[in-house]
């Protein structure tokens, strides 16, 4: 069943009574509060808190709803605030280089219909996976990048993604650095995966340094991409044990499916409206 459900997502300095007000605020108007969940950040006296609730005999307007709270306590509490429907779906394009195993995962996902997300177009800077793509019934656009011609694909992808109504981004596994005129425009919204913790084994070849150094386990990393690389906001991250008897061949094979698990949990985070970014760290909601 589609839920008709309203999803707030608010951060403002911590005080007595936000909680309560928030509640009467949707239990007066004939709202039924289906999730409620906060965190204190007693160091910075930050508050954060996600509620969503059934609007079905909601008395304030849908459209309306996010006018009525800013006046009645965003601006009160000195709240940020964002508002989100969930029959609205997201819109998700996806950036591919050669390698395929976060993107199969991904579209398997997708297409057995746990994620309430759209795909509208995959989008690389090789031909590689384009059988993948069509596969799944989904438009690949290849747009190949080198220094000289660099800023003039990125605006080409950006034009691209504003006219399929893009709202958000994941890299799976894309080889290229992006600039950070792009990062700014989709800010928060950019999901990358990394091939281990961060910070960790640096540079080329990192399961190989992982082998010869002898680690015990490896991990695998999620984060929304800043300007400063791999030092975005991590939204998830996982483990796996390593012994003695493992070659690099099969500890690349348990970094793979580390990389599409903790790839797949970040993006599923992100499609249900449970992380904020606060100081270059995440509050992920439960």
């Amino acid at each position: 069943m589609k839920k008709n459900t309203a999803i707030l997502l608010i951060h403002c300095p911590d005080t007595p009574g936000i909680i309560a007000e928030i509640s009467n605020f949707i239990t007066v108007n004939k709202g039924n509060i289906v999730y409620l969940d906060q965190y204190v950040d007693h160091d910075n006296n930050a508050f954060f808190m996600r509620v969503e609730w059934d609007i079905t005999s909601f008395l304030i307007p849908k459209e309306r709803i996010g006018e009525y709270f800013n006046t009645l306590y965003a601006q009160k509490y000195a709240m940020e605030f964002r508002l989100y429907f969930a029959e609205q779906k997201p819109r998700m394009c996806i950036f591919v280089s050669k390698m395929s195993h976060c993107l199969y995962d991904m579209l398997a996902r997708w297409s057995a219909g746990e994620w309430n997300v759209d795909i509208p177009l995959i989008i690389s800077n090789h031909e590689d996976l384009r059988p993948i793509a069509e596969k799944f019934g989904i438009a690949y656009h290849v747009f190949p990048v080198t220094p000289e011609n660099k800023a003039a694909q990125e605006a080409a992808e950006l034009e691209l993604m504003r006219k399929n109504g893009v709202t958000f981004i994941v890299l799976a596994r894309y080889m290229q650095v992006i600039s950070d005129d792009f990062i700014k425009a989709y800010p928060d919204r950019i999901i990358n995966i990394h091939h281990s913790f961060l910070p960790a084994f640096v540079g080329a070849k990192p399961y190989h340094q992982a082998f010869d150094r002898g680690v015990k386990i490896i991990g695998a990393t999620s984060h929304y991409v800043t300007s400063e690389l791999d030092a975005g906001p991590i939204i998830e991250q996982d483990v796996a044990r390593i012994t003695h008897k493992d070659s690099v061949e099969s500890i690349i094979g348990k970094g793979k499916d580390l990389e599409k698990i903790v790839l797949s949990r970040a993006v599923v985070k992100h499609i249900d409206r449970k992380v904020m970014v606060f100081k270059n760290k995440t509050i992920v909601f439960e």
